[in-house]
């Protein structure tokens, strides 16, 4: 081999570390074939990416750690007279991302357009604004599971970032720092595509203090025979604890306290529920499948594993109040942020919530756990059940939300650089530790050693009770790191297959259909949705998506 192939297979190899493509152990082994010196393989390789991060510059207030190229270059102000367009969700993370803006503004002269988005029409807005060619906006704040759409075209709409991730002028951030979960949901076929942001899973979150009060101990073990398990562990005992907190002043405030809070209106991203607590129903460490049979594309949602979770679901209906089928997100929350609710599944919003005394009084009271398994699943594959000492499954359930560049964009590199800055580490350890952006740890240095680089004087440091941030992280660190994982549904038309799930889960809810009626209306209508895309495109991209 020449010198010129080994100096471009070196490049190649170069830009496939830093993009994240590759680990440190690969970059050494594959350098060292082609004749690099160690000194400067670890040079390269190094913590931190070499000699140039500092832990601050004056240049970038807002940013830490900053290369000495991203200072040199704020320098000149580089995006004065620039103006970006950004859609995001109206929500508590379009909240989070416009904190950024002025701090942006400031540090490169750029301006940057906020245009917020209800849930329920924020899809179609976004791919009107691509399809029809209008191109109004340079990046979307998108669900993960609107991945798959933005690849239906042969040119996608939206463009990879691993360029712009391989250049030290802009923010500093690493994408080997994301959990290996959270990870897939920013990329595609291998290329990074959105910039970090949201990290979503639902975890289980309990009133510590009251399960290990000794009063309320004792009366759990004189009616169940069994000690009160704080965390529950099986789908069995979440059921008895829901019970048993249903109805009695257990929390010492003069009024009747419920058992478990949820929130399942319609279009408000209440179907997560049934998905996170359905999970080990179904998905076993025997089978990964939990919508389509990956060599038909079948539905497998009505299946026999489905329906008995669905049914065992209904069953929380009496552990809260009656009104919680037509309750947003911030309707749940609040009866647990109140007191009055022992047990909440749902996203880390809550613990983080939690930590506010003007709106919380469950501040330093909180257990987190990943969601109670069942000791039986069903293998909708194989069409067999099979028994189980304990069968927990993780998730990624959830928006994850997180912005993506506009293929149409004419402006991508300063769109970049403004995304860039809120996956710095300063500004993404602020967004993760305060519950108003909702954003929730998705990458290492958020998280407590040894599942992390971060440590309790950091959290201490946003208002965090100590008690409650050792207890959520390492219950969420739990979901996300599970051997047995929910898979993600990111294919083509999955905002439409999760709609009608949607919609027939809320009609069982309110009593109008019968689990297995809705199961098999859905199991219909995705079978309308994949012949419409195409069944082996859907195929395909559906096996790709466990890769």
């Amino acid at each position: 081999m020449s010198d010129r192939q080994n100096v471009d297979k070196f490049g190649d190899l170069v830009r496939d570390y830093f993009r994240g493509r590759i680990g440190r152990r690969q970059f050494i082994v594959f350098g060292a074939q082609l004749g690099v010196s160690a000194a400067l393989l670890a040079k390269l390789s190094g913590p931190a990416r070499a000699a140039n991060l500092m832990d601050s510059a004056p240049e970038a207030p807002y940013e830490s750690p900053v290369t000495a190229e991203r200072a040199a270059f704020l320098k000149t102000k580089p995006y004065k007279g620039t103006t970006i367009n950004v859609m995001v969700l109206k929500a508590t993370v379009g909240d989070g991302l416009k904190y950024h803006v002025p701090h942006w503004e400031e540090e490169t002269g750029g301006k940057v357009n906020v245009a917020e988005v209800p849930i329920e029409t924020l899809h179609t807005q976004i791919f009107s604004d691509l399809s029809s060619g209008l191109g109004k906006y340079d990046a979307y704040m998108t669900g993960a599971w609107f991945y798959g759409d933005f690849f239906v075209p042969a040119q996608p709409y939206i463009v990879p970032i691993d360029d712009f991730l391989a250049d030290p002028k802009h923010p500093y951030w690493d994408p080997n720092e994301y959990l290996p979960s959270m990870r897939k949901l920013y990329t595609w076929e291998g290329k990074n595509y959105g910039v970090l942001f949201d990290g979503d899973a639902q975890a289980l979150y309990y009133r510590k203090d009251v399960f290990t009060n000794a009063d309320v101990m004792s009366k759990f073990k004189a009616k169940y025979n069994y000690d009160l398990p704080a965390p529950p562990t099986t789908t069995a005992q979440l059921h008895d604890l829901a019970d048993f907190f249903t109805g009695w002043d257990w929390n010492g405030g003069g009024q009747n306290g419920w058992g478990i809070s949820l929130h399942a209106k319609v279009n408000e991203q209440g179907f997560f529920h049934f998905l996170t607590l359905s999970a080990p129903f179904i998905i076993s460490p025997d089978n990964k499948y939990y919508f389509f049979n990956p060599d038909t594309m079948k539905p497998l949602i009505n299946s026999e594993g489905h329906l008995k979770a669905l049914e065992d679901y209904v069953k929380f209906l009496g552990n809260g109040p009656k009104e919680e089928i037509s309750w947003t997100l911030g309707q749940g929350w609040n009866l647990f942020l109140a007191g009055q609710s022992a047990m909440e599944p749902t996203w880390g919003d809550l613990p983080t919530l939690a930590q506010d005394p003007k709106t919380s009084k469950v501040q330093g009271k909180i257990g987190a756990a990943g969601l109670p398994g069942t000791t039986e699943a069903f293998n909708p594959i194989t069409g067999e059940w099979k028994k189980y000492d304990l069968n927990q499954v993780g998730n990624t359930n959830g928006g994850s939300w997180h912005c993506v560049i506009s293929a149409k964009s004419k402006k991508q590199e300063a769109t970049y650089d403004f995304l860039a800055m809120m996956a710095n580490k300063k500004n993404a350890f602020f967004n993760a530790s305060n519950g108003w952006t909702g954003v929730q740890p998705g990458v290492k240095y958020e998280y407590l050693p040894p599942n992390g680089t971060s440590n309790i004087d950091e959290w201490k440091a946003q208002g965090w009770n100590a008690d409650d941030a050792v207890e959520y992280l390492k219950g969420y660190y739990s979901v996300l790191s599970a051997d047995v994982q929910q898979e993600y549904l990111r294919i083509p038309g999955a905002a439409e297959y999760w709609h009608e799930l949607d919609v027939n889960v809320s009609a069982v809810l309110g009593g109008q259909k019968s689990a297995k009626d809705a199961l098999d209306t859905t199991a219909s209508a995705w079978e309308k949705i994949t012949e419409r895309y195409g069944r082996a495109k859907q195929q395909k991209l559906y096996k790709a998506s466990f890769a």
